[in-house]
């Protein structure tokens, strides 16, 4: 299995970083680590074998300027893929995680910011390989919310 998973925190850096880290968001090195787990159960679970993905931990500054530069939307969000493979060719994406909504969703669902990082991860992931979902409430009925939830589940069980 050839899959490398490159991940970048500037979120942590700087002046915010303790804040952040104050508020449950692991430390550089345990984030690491939950981030590419949570991305190599999702590839092991597709059977995808070889595979190049970047994770990048932003905040909400940066998520919005992405969101609206490449999506057209003028707000921050939660998680951004971009999948930059064609049909059965080696799957490579990009993946951006907005800490600050995992904060808040976190605080929200009354979970843990580790779990909801790693369901963000988990969600990136599912899109980079060509899943998607339907907004608004039905989002939570459909297959890739129930695939996602089971890998969390399974994420946290082997922590």
């Amino acid at each position: 299995m050839t899959v490398r998973i490159e991940v970048a925190l500037p979120a942590l850096e700087g002046e915010r970083a303790a804040a952040l880290q104050a508020a449950g968001v692991p430390a550089a090195r345990t984030l690491t680590t939950l981030l590419r787990r949570a991305a190599r159960a999702v590839l092991r679970h597709e059977g995808r074998e070889d595979t190049e993905l970047s994770i990048t931990l932003l905040d909400d500054d940066a998520m919005r300027e992405l969101n609206r530069d490449w999506l057209g939307h003028d707000r921050p969000t939660d998680v951004i893929a971009f999948g930059l493979g064609d049909g059965d060719a080696q799957p490579l994406g990009d993946i951006y995680i907005g800490v600050e909504r995992a904060l808040e969703q976190a605080d929200e669902a009354g979970v843990s910011v580790r779990e909801e990082l790693a369901r963000l991860a988990v969600h990136g992931t599912l899109h980079v390989l060509g899943y998607d979902h339907a907004d608004g409430p039905e989002r939570q009925r459909g297959e890739m919310w129930r695939r996602q939830e089971e890998l969390v589940k399974g994420i946290l069980e082997e922590a």
